[in-house]
Formats: structure tokens, C-alpha cells, sequence
């Protein structure tokens, strides 16, 4: 049971007044609003509604459950919201470290342009000539010229010389 559907049509069958003008809203079925709420029901192991052919009213449980339902559903629209606004583009701090001579000769015309390419990243480019533990200065990227891999580090071969 997809129970954030359910609760949805139970909601809507609340506000609406009635199973069928929910499925209308909806675009389900009669019987599939029925379905989901008799599976909400069961999951709560409880009854939400009295139903009859003219009223349909809360039980205390489902006078309960409603303000609850509205607040799950409200959060998971919060929640789909915020991820469907984030850019494509990369923003942030980036901290790289690279030797000093490689870092002038080859890799600031890079970072320049990655930064015209990206302007929400903002690059720290720290140049030194000895290795650093990247953990503790919260470093992002490590280039190094060497022959000699740390193995507790993730690197990968960039070029030969």
C-alpha cells in the first residue's frame, strides 16, 4: 500500500464531503477510494470514518489521525520541493591543494575559468610543497606529483611523465 496516497485521498475525502466527489477530484474510482481507505484503516487498526449513504462523519481516531495525515502530506511536498530546485550547477566551497610551481603553471588558468564556468563555487587553492592530511584541513581535492600512494586514500592516475 502506497500509504502517502492513502492519506492523501483520505484527506480529500474529508474536505470534499463525500467518497465519490474525492474520486471525482482525484480521478479514481469509487471503489479505489474505498480500497485506500479500508487499507489506511487497516495499517491504523482503527476505523477513520462513519459512512453511510447520506453523511460521512470522523470517528475520534480519524479526528486524530486528519491534522496528522495534512502534516505528513504538507512535509513531503516540502521535501519533493526542496530537491526540485536544486540547480544542475555545482555552488560551494572547493579546497584544493597542489604544489606550488604545478598549481602556477598549469592549474590556475583551469581554476579561473571553472570558477567563470561556475560562479556559485568559490575556490580555495592552497599551494604547498609537501603533503597535507586532508581530513584535518578539510581539503577536497589533492594533486600531487609522487610515486608514492597513500593507500588509505581514494587516487587515481591523472598522467604519466
Amino acid at each position: 500500500m502506497d500509504r502517502l496516497t492513502a492519506m492523501q485521498v483520505f484527506v480529500t475525502v474529508v474536505d470534499c464531503g463525500s467518497q465519490s466527489s474525492a474520486a471525482d477530484k482525484l480521478d479514481l474510482s469509487r471503489p479505489v477510494v474505498s480500497r485506500y481507505l479500508a487499507e489506511l484503516e487497516e495499517w491504523a487498526s482503527v476505523r477513520l470514518m462513519h459512512r453511510t449513504t447520506r453523511k460521512l462523519s470522523l470517528t475520534p481516531a480519524g479526528a486524530e489521525l486528519l491534522p496528522r495525515c495534512r502534516q505528513v502530506l504538507d512535509m513531503a511536498d516540502d521535501m519533493q520541493a526542496s530537491v526540485a530546485v536544486l540547480p544542475d550547477a555545482p555552488s560551494g566551497l572547493l579546497r584544493i591543494t597542489v604544489s606550488t610551481s604545478f598549481g602556477q603553471a598549469q592549474l590556475a588558468a583551469a581554476v579561473a575559468e571553472y570558477v567563470r564556468r561556475y560562479p556559485q563555487v568559490a575556490v580555495d587553492m592552497v599551494l604547498l610543497d609537501r603533503a597535507v592530511n586532508l581530513v584535518d584541513e578539510r581539503i577536497d581535492l589533492a594533486l600531487r606529483i609522487t610515486n608514492e600512494l597513500d593507500p588509505n586514500l581514494i587516487a587515481r592516475e591523472l598522467m604519466w611523465c
